[in-house]
């Protein structure tokens, strides 16, 4: 009875090491394919270990079936009890080290072991009879097999483990990645020392077999799942095979890391699209403005100007009703200073309020008021008309002796473009409003700060910067108040633009209040 136990027994552990066998090689072959898209170190580790769990539990199945042997018993131990436990750990060091230096000593440490290994069983001589039952190592090996295995297998459990420690405090606070490599790691490290632990403590054949099979199944899930490639990264590499989109993984892990400026988003950052919409705005305005010209005594159209109206008698520019998105170069003031307003696009202005400004059009910077918030380093940037406020009252010709429109040579500019995460957009415009205001009370040397939403992207907000010169620049960047804007948008912007300029002609005028603000 208990020989007919035995035999149903070892036909059973034939089948499941047969078994085993077929998967662990359908693993090696998916391996072995993807290796040819991505030859990274933990692929080739692992193929190493499916390999030898394929001959291992082959040679178990044929044993069982067959009856075990001085040859087969050497492959399966060699296989089954030193390769694959070795390099399935070798491959999980591969997956998790960020540093060259940990990659090579795995690669060191596994190739000796092997070397070392293999020449000593296959030349320590075989002690003992052979029958159909699985043969226990430690009633054949002589000295050094014996030790040789239990200081691998003690070995490879000490590194599954330091590696499944790293893997989960990765995870804690890592990316995408480090999520993969966690749910990897914990599917392959506890198989591997449960694996270990079957071979040292001499389980029943049946168990041995089944954790071989376990351990191989654990690779081919882990390369499929965790670690397949990502669809994006297929995009993007316009590679057609399901295992090459994850082929920056190694670069990705293992290369030192650049920071970048921008970081990846996955929206475009919106400002060609922007000052493309602007343009075609303007281009419209300018045909519908052409149309809507009074005729003059001549029969020809009064000329428009730049914000594409009709200039009045004295050539001085007429604002719009309201704000209605970014001009290059002018910040324009309301009709408390002065300028006519105009109520119907292209109908007839009305007499200017004050004094005729008959200047040139382009880059003309109009007489303020003496106003202590306006910082005097503009006057001394943008040129004389910025002057005292006595000459305000007389005109242009005795405030602004010099008429030039070339601003000082030295003046810095930045235009700064922010893409704000969703839902960020009013913590950003108050930390905005708190610079500014910032700015306004502790840096008279800033020419220019100020804070701009876009109709178009609700999402952006552009920062106009002029400075006198960059030494003005990087004072201002030292300022504790742009410290804490520099810090605390972190967690609100997604994507940053930095555009650095040059000022060629200006027109600058105070905006309307006590604290210029936009």
């Amino acid at each position: 009875m208990s020989g007919s136990m035995g035999s149903t027994m070892g036909v059973l552990v034939a089948f499941l090491a047969l078994a085993g066998a077929l998967t662990a090689g359908m693993t090696t072959a998916v391996l072995i394919g993807r290796l040819r898209e991505q030859p990274t170190g933990w692929l080739i580790a692992w193929s190493v270990a499916t390999g030898a769990l394929t001959l291992s539990l082959a040679t178990i199945g044929l044993g069982h079936l067959a009856g075990f042997g001085a040859g087969i018993f050497r492959i399966s131990q060699i296989t089954g009890s030193l390769l694959a436990p070795l390099w399935l750990a070798v491959g999980v060091l591969q997956l998790l080290a960020d540093k060259g230096s940990s990659r090579f000593g795995g690669w060191l440490l596994g190739s000796a072991l092997t070397v070392i290994g293999a020449v000593i069983m296959l030349l320590d001589p075989v002690t003992g009879a052979f029958s159909k039952e699985f043969p226990d190592a430690a009633e054949h090996w002589d000295i050094w097999p014996a030790y040789l295995l239990h200081g691998v297998h003690g070995l490879v459990i000490f590194m599954l483990v330091i590696s499944l420690a790293v893997a989960l405090l990765s995870w804690r606070d890592g990316d995408d990645y480090d999520v993969d490599n966690m749910q990897a790691t914990v599917v392959l490290a506890p198989a591997g020392m449960l694996l270990c632990a079957a071979l040292e403590l001499g389980l029943p054949a049946i168990l041995v077999v089944v954790l071989m099979a376990g351990s191989a199944g654990g690779i081919w899930y882990a390369v499929s799942r965790p670690l397949a490639p990502y669809e994006d990264d297929e995009e993007e590499d316009d590679e057609p095979d399901e295992w090459a989109g994850r082929s920056r993984r190694s670069a990705d892990r293992h290369e030192p890391q650049v920071a970048s400026p921008i970081p990846p988003a996955p929206r475009r950052s919106g400002l060609g699209d922007l000052v493309a919409e602007i343009q075609a705005k303007e281009e419209a305005e300018l045909d519908f403005a052409n149309r809507m010209q009074p005729m003059d005594d001549f029969g020809a159209r009064a000329r428009p100007d730049e914000f594409r109206m009709p200039a009045d008698d004295f050539g001085a520019r007429v604002r719009p009703d309201e704000f209605a998105g970014p001009e290059t170069g002018q910040l324009i003031m309301p009709d408390a200073y002065g300028q006519p307003r105009q109520a119907d696009f292209g109908a007839p202005v009305a007499p200017p309020a004050g004094p005729p400004h008959d200047m040139p059009a382009t880059g003309v910077m109009f007489p303020v008021v003496d106003n202590p918030a306006f910082p005097p380093a503009a006057a001394a940037a943008f040129g004389s008309a910025f002057g005292a406020g006595a000459g305000a009252g007389q005109g242009v010709s005795a405030s602004r002796p010099d008429p030039t429109v070339k601003p000082a040579a030295g003046i810095y500019g930045i235009l700064t473009v922010f893409t704000l995460m969703d839902g960020s957009g009013e913590a950003f415009d108050k930390l905005a409003e708190e610079t500014v205001e910032a700015v306004l009370r502790n840096e008279p040397d800033t020419l220019v700060f100020i804070c701009h939403a876009v109709k178009s992207a609700p999402l952006q907000r552009i920062v106009y910067e002029l400075y006198r010169d960059e030494v003005g620049f990087s004072e201002h960047q030292r300022q504790p108040h742009m410290e804490r804007f520099a810090t605390e948008r972190q967690s609100l912007v997604l994507a940053t633009n930095v555009i650095e300029l040059t000022v060629n002609a200006a027109k600058v005028v105070p905006l309307p209040g006590n604290a210029y603000r936009v």
